[in-house]
């Protein structure tokens, strides 16, 4: 089971102290906060990719290239990588690269984006979103796994003999997430090419998202990967804690109010109950969260989001040292409890080297048993090998 952290990246006001952090300083908070990820413990640091203001996470390589340098075991992932806005030939080049500067410890989410006007300013129609996903992923996965791609769509000009440089790390490629908020066709792309399947889980009541994360674990089954409790599932989480839930809630209330994607909306005991927003004390996040394989199954990865609507970086660092200190060392116990052993661990790069390194092995082992029997030799032969 992995934690970590995600970040839309917003640039919000404090609505405390009316003080509105630079772009440089968002973005700076940012690192800070990833390389405060890995200090309490966590397991991984995933940063949006925005294009509109107030977001400023516009480049996730290149954020998470210089966290790769100033970390050592942190899994460096996004929360979202535009396929349909971003060409997969530049996704493909970007995230083999991260690869190797990081020693394999990258994987990404790809989502179709939720801002409508992104789509024209790279030249694409919204009204496309699903096909563009669909399209742009097929060949993305064919440019990390063939030297030489030829390939004609419907989006993008063809190639013909293309090579994409460089190559995937140890040519094991990225481990990819398919991320969504309501779209099936997403669950089934995911099932479909057995990859995993994220459920941000942070704006809706938990039966939605265990309709399509129990949708996504039929397909998953369907296709062939593994049983339905085999699926790979992540999901999103939104804590606020302080050792008194009082304090929590009266310090968290402001900035829930003002926050530009829910506030002025319903009130925060009434978020917190429709959603799995958890504000409190520890246990209070723990009795929650805890619970959240009780409604999904078991699952691999947890992360929260934190570094929000307007919160000061000194408060972000202070909810990392709870986080990591008293919340996710028992939920780590809590979910480890009674887990069966067919239910895999979340992917990682170590991992899905030595899968494909058995399975070379394994059809390596076929085919010369192929031909030993072909020339009559049988066992004898496989067994002197």
């Amino acid at each position: 089971m992995q934690f970590g952290i995600f970040t839309v990246g917003d640039l919000t006001t404090d609505p405390t102290t009316g003080q509105t952090p630079t772009e440089n300083e968002r973005i700076k908070a940012m690192l800070t906060i990833a390389q405060k990820v890995e200090e309490v413990g966590m397991d991984v640091f995933a940063t949006g990719e925005h294009h509109n203001p107030p977001f400023v996470p516009s480049s996730p390589t290149t954020m998470l290239g210089y966290i790769a340098a100033k970390t050592e075991k942190l899994i460096l992932s996004t929360a979202t990588t535009l396929i349909t806005t971003n060409d997969p030939v530049k996704i493909a080049e970007d995230f083999a690269m991260l690869q190797h500067v990081s020693d394999g410890r990258v994987d990404l989410t790809l989502g179709r984006g939720n801002t409508g006007p992104v789509y024209p300013w790279f030249g694409k129609d919204i009204r496309q979103g699903i096909p563009l996903a669909l399209e742009n992923y097929a060949l993305l996965r064919r440019l990390w796994r063939e030297e030489f791609v030829d390939w004609q769509g419907e989006f993008r000009t063809p190639l013909q003999g293309f090579q994409s440089t460089p190559r995937p790390l140890d040519d094991v490629p990225p481990f990819v997430w398919h991320g969504s908020i309501r779209s099936p066709e997403i669950a089934e792309q995911a099932a479909y090419y057995g990859d995993g399947f994220f459920a941000n889980n942070i704006f809706w009541p938990k039966e939605h998202y265990m309709k399509l994360i129990s949708y996504y674990r039929q397909r998953f089954e369907h296709y062939g990967h593994g049983t339905a409790e085999q699926a790979i599932v992540g999901l999103g989480g939104q804590v606020f804690m302080r050792k008194n839930s009082q304090d929590a809630i009266n310090e968290f209330r402001p900035y829930f109010d003002n926050a530009p994607v829910y506030g002025h909306g319903p009130s925060l005991e009434e978020f917190s109950e429709q959603t799995p927003l958890a504000v409190g004390s520890p246990q209070e996040i723990i009795d929650r969260y805890a619970k959240m394989r009780d409604y999904y199954g078991d699952y691999q990865r947890q992360l929260f989001l934190m570094d929000h609507a307007g919160l000061p970086l000194k408060v972000v660092l202070e909810q990392l040292d709870i986080l990591g200190e008293e919340v996710v060392p028992v939920l780590r116990k809590e979910f480890a409890t009674n887990r069966p052993a067919s239910v895999p661990d979340a992917p990682t790069h170590a991992s899905l080297k030595a899968a494909a390194e058995k399975a070379s092995t394994a059809e390596f082992a076929q085919v010369k048993s192929a031909g030993g029997a072909a020339f009559g030799l049988g066992s004898t032969t496989k067994a002197g090998a």
